[in-house]
């Protein structure tokens, strides 16, 4: 018989589904590691957070489920090595990511990150233009005048880094709104339809170069690891933004900070850090044209239901001998 260990325990009623799913195969609902022990040595299948003792103890595993979407904290080497397919949650947060991405985008777009801050002051001043008058606020080539430009999206190119799941939803929205869409990525061959560009990594600067909003949504690899540094802020052009919702370990913070600072790039929305939360001490909080949000660009109601079909839906796969949903090339940590 086939056997499912799950560590840690879930809740019941989640658990009743799990094992409606798994059919003629065994489950079990781990409290701890110490449980989950006892009961890997003939799974088959498991659900939850992999160690090394576990996949040590483990002599016929087959399947691992990871819980999350991100593996930088989830891979092991012995992980890397074993013959087990590993299967993550990716797919379930794009559209809302996206979603997320384009709150910036507007946000710069339409001058609200400062208009939002005038308002708590009771302010009323107009940047940037008003009712399509051109400003006479707006100075040299500055961070103070190119980061208060108001801008016709239609007229600007969007260029993304990492055309997978999130990118291409973010995407298809900058084609919604009109604009040029861009995008590198190191294995993806497909891009939606009247994506311009679809290149390589190593054309990552030339994408740079041409796009005034740049957004990541690469996830952490050892290959993306503190991929943006000074030199890549510097091919940008000093009127872009630059937008982060991958993962913080693919930004240098310091380089970014410096960037900012020296007026290179008009800003940038941030919604994860190398280092969270993002110590109050830190410059990038007092700097206007920067929109911090805290680690929440997944956040919806729909992602519990999408996460458990997910896992069902693998959970029936693997009964029946069926290709899972979602098998990750480990090596790479996607």
């Amino acid at each position: 018989m086939l056997k499912l260990v799950i560590c840690p325990a879930v809740e019941q009623e989640r658990l009743g589904k799990i094992v409606a799913a798994a059919g003629s195969m065994s489950v079990v609902n781990a409290e701890d590691e110490r449980d989950a022990l006892r009961e890997i040595a003939d799974a088959d299948a498991f659900f939850g957070k992999i160690t090394p003792p576990l996949l040590a103890a483990a002599r016929r595993l087959r399947w691992v489920q990871s819980p999350t979407a991100s593996l930088e904290h989830y891979i092991f080497p012995e992980l890397i090595d074993h013959p087990c397919q590993l299967t993550n949650m990716r797919g379930l947060y794009s559209d809302i990511i996206a979603d997320h991405v384009f709150g910036y985008i507007l946000c710069f777009a339409r001058n609200f990150h400062y208009y939002i801050r005038q308002q708590l002051e009771a302010r009323w001043e107009a940047r940037g233009g008003e009712a399509g008058r051109p400003s006479f606020t707006m100075g040299p080539a500055t961070s103070t005048g190119l980061d208060r430009a108001l801008l016709h999206l239609a007229d600007e190119t969007l260029g993304i880094v990492g055309l997978g799941g999130i990118g291409s939803e973010v995407a298809r929205r900058g084609l919604a709104f009109g604009m040029r869409v861009l995008a590198v990525d190191p294995v993806q061959t497909e891009a939606p339809q009247g994506v311009e560009g679809l290149w390589r990594m190593d054309r990552l600067p030339e994408l740079l170069s041409q796009s005034r909003f740049v957004v990541v949504a690469a996830p952490h690899t050892p290959e993306t690891e503190k991929l943006f540094q000074r030199e890549l802020f510097q091919s940008m052009q000093p009127n872009a933004y630059f937008i982060n919702i991958g993962r913080g370990m693919i930004v240098d913070l310091e380089d970014l900070t410096a960037a900012l600072q020296a007026g290179e790039i008009a800003g940038a929305g941030l919604d994860v850090f190398a280092v969270e939360p993002l110590p109050p001490e830190h410059p990038l909080w007092k700097m206007e044209n920067v929109i911090i949000t805290p680690h929440v660009a997944g956040f919806s109601p729909r992602i519990p239901q999408r996460h458990l079909d997910l896992l069902l839906a693998n959970v029936r796969r693997f009964v029946q001998g069926l290709p899972l949903r979602n098998v990750t090339r480990k090596a790479m940590w996607f």
